[in-house]
């Protein structure tokens, strides 16, 4: 048998489920694993060693007895510093958030824990969750295992590198412009951004009551080295919780009378596309038709106007509170939102939000009407290849330039659309890899997750990886 931090987390819990390795061997084969690469990496932040431990031993003592096992029995977990856990600091990787500590697991944790898994580590992010690069002022820089000098992406950057390098089996991240996906794509994992609703959300740090942009555009998600793994977290997050009002229960989409229709957007609208990603969203495409797709080169209808639409909500709605936000965050995390939010018209008069909730809803429905017809889009994840660390921040160009490359994954946000990243290849000069975006019609999630696997069966990365030397 492999060393067990490079197993997928289903195939660990089979293993235990079998009796064939223990809860405590699986969390000390990670344990071991963190210790040995988390040093030159800075992915795990809080590593949660004496609970983990604790939870293996009970763990193991169910399985002895025989009784029923949870689906993710045993299988070791991270879990984002801005996701609670109850008696831990929801840092949002900030200092003066170092010390908020909360008295209730989110309910995403809760149902992990439910299902058997066991919480290993908290993972890095970017102060506040407000930039695609993880470096925060708190726990500082996360390196990317494939190349250190190239940026992780982010929020949820901590999460893919944990996962890249079998520091965790399983992970737990949000997304409210990407942070699911952008990670994934940059350091060659899996992830979804559920369907509005289909995940709950809620916490306490900084506050309970959400602002819009975050009630609308914000998703708890799934993170894996495969997409059978995402899938099997997906299943247990889903439903309805009493703490998120607007979190539901959702039926399994219906089996397909016909072959599924894919737009493929090799080349987004809206800026540049570099040729070497454009190449590997076409191959994933010969990929699906091959398996049985219908592919299509189509664009969906008013593309650019649900990125800017995207923008405007979520710099709009944040406008609101920066006098409270902008003093937690650190100079490099304030500089990347405020130059963003400076290239993003302001809400010039009473009515502009009412306005742009009605553009949505025009845009969404444009949307629906395509997805009806083509419920799955193949696109690049992001635009260009991860880019060199602190280009993000280091001239206005550059935080405009990122802004553009990320731009295929937003519009699931704008209109709470299911969106999965998985793994498609590498790039022949950097050996970085290159995610794919497969978004679809609302409460489709697992059509995405299907089409996912299909093209993870022919161009799966080696992971988890060694870090490579700076």
């Amino acid at each position: 048998m492999q060393a067990l931090w490079k197993l997928p987390a289903l195939e660990l819990a089979r293993h235990i489920a079998a009796k064939e390795i223990s809860c405590v061997e699986v969390v000390e084969a990670h344990l071991g694993r963190i210790d040995e690469v988390n040093p030159s990496l800075n992915a795990i932040v809080h590593v949660l060693r004496d609970e983990a431990r604790a939870a293996a031993r009970a763990a193991d003592a169910i399985t002895a007895s025989g009784a029923p096992l949870p689906p993710l029995h045993g299988v070791p977990f991270t879990v984002k510093a801005n996701i609670d856990m109850a008696g831990q600091a929801t840092t949002w990787g900030t200092v003066p958030l170092a010390h908020a500590v909360v008295p209730l697991d989110a309910p995403v944790v809760e149902r992990m824990r439910a299902a058997g898994a066991i919480p290993i580590g908290r993972t890095n992010l970017p102060d506040m969750a407000l930039r695609v690069h993880t470096d925060s002022s708190l726990h500082g820089l996360t390196r990317n295992p494939w190349n250190p000098s190239r940026t992780c992406a982010g929020s949820s950057g901590g999460e893919a590198v944990a996962l890249a390098t079998g520091m965790s089996a399983l992970g737990l991240g949000n997304d409210i412009g990407g942070s699911l996906r952008n990670p994934a794509s940059a350091c060659g994992v899996a992830s979804l951004r559920p369907s509005f609703g289909r995940v709950p959300d809620a916490g306490f740090v900084p506050v309970e009551d959400r602002l819009l942009a975050v009630q609308l555009m914000n998703a708890q998600g799934p993170m894996a080295r495969r997409v059978g793994d995402v899938r099997a977290a997906l299943a247990v997050l889903s439903g309805a919780h009493p703490r998120d009002a607007w979190s539901i229960d959702v039926a399994p989409p219906p089996a397909l009378g016909r072959r599924l229709r894919v737009a493929v957007v090799s080349e987004p609208p809206g800026g540049r596309t570099d040729p070497a990603v454009a190449a590997v969203v076409r191959r994933s495409a010969d990929v699906l038709s091959a398996a049985g797709y219908e592919v299509v080169e189509l664009t969906p209808p008013r593309y650019e106007e649900a990125v800017a639409a995207w923008a405007r909500l979520l710099i709009g709605d944040f406008g609101a509170v920066l006098p409270k936000l902008l003093p937690l965050m650190g100079d490099d995390a304030k500089r990347f939102l405020g130059t963003a939010a400076a290239a993003v018209p302001a809400f010039d008069s009473p009515t502009a939000l009412s306005e742009l909730m009605v553009q949505r809803d025009a845009i969404a429905r444009a949307w629906a009407q395509f997805l009806a017809e083509t419920p799955l889009i193949l696109s690049p994840t992001w635009t260009q290849l991860p880019f060199e660390v602190g280009f993000d921040v280091a001239s206005p160009e550059g935080t405009g330039s990122t802004i553009e490359m990320m731009r295929p994954v937003v519009p699931a946000n704008l209109l709470g659309l299911p969106s999965a990243c998985v793994p498609a290849g590498r790039d022949a000069a950097t050996g970085l890899p290159i995610g794919v975006l497969l978004t679809g019609a609302r409460h489709r999630d697992e059509w995405c997750l299907d089409a996912a696997e299909v093209i993870e069966r022919h161009f799966s990365l080696p992971t988890p990886i060694d870090p490579k030397a700076s």
